[in-house]
């Protein structure tokens, strides 16, 4: 989800409600303690230099269980941070505290935003040797040559 997204859907919620993809929701008195540009420059493994720029949402629960964001307030510290950091239209990564910090893509219900885990990957495969996945076939769907069948007594073994 990019922040143009988020910032259309704010003002149609009541809430702000984040669904982790084990079905437990963040508490609700999540505060927003970091909106930010996240710039990552990297070389893969196979030499290519390559650099990243996302926004960055940390999500924090504090033992103050009176406090609800709502979705004005957050629109509101995304629209300081574009105007103080220049902040632009860029992909969200979230990132929340379970067991440890956890960094997750952002998507939405219709209702509630969705924290979808991400994954590693290589983004060099073809350079650093990752084999492709074999195709799997069953022995019944293969064919069998006619021309070259062994028989007993055929004087091929």
């Amino acid at each position: 989800m990019k922040l143009s997204d988020i910032k259309q859907i704010l003002p149609t919620l009541d809430n702000v409600e984040f669904l982790l993809e084990n079905g437990s929701f963040v508490p609700e008195h999540f505060h927003v303690t970091e909106v930010g540009i996240i710039t990552k420059n990297f070389i893969d493994c196979g030499g290519v230099i390559r650099n990243e720029k996302i926004v960055n949402f940390q999500l924090w629960n504090a033992n103050d269980y009176e406090h609800r964001l709502k979705p004005n307030k957050l629109l509101n510290i995304i629209k300081l941070s574009e105007e103080k950091l220049g902040i632009e239209d860029l992909e969200i990564e979230v990132e929340y505290q379970s067991g440890t910090i956890g960094k997750y893509d952002l998507d939405f219900n219709g209702k509630t935003f969705l924290l979808k885990s991400k994954a590693t990957a290589c983004l060099a495969q073809d350079a650093c040797g990752v084999p492709t996945e074999k195709q799997k076939k069953n022995l019944s769907d293969l064919s069998v040559n006619q021309t070259n069948i062994c028989t007993p007594g055929g004087g091929c073994c």
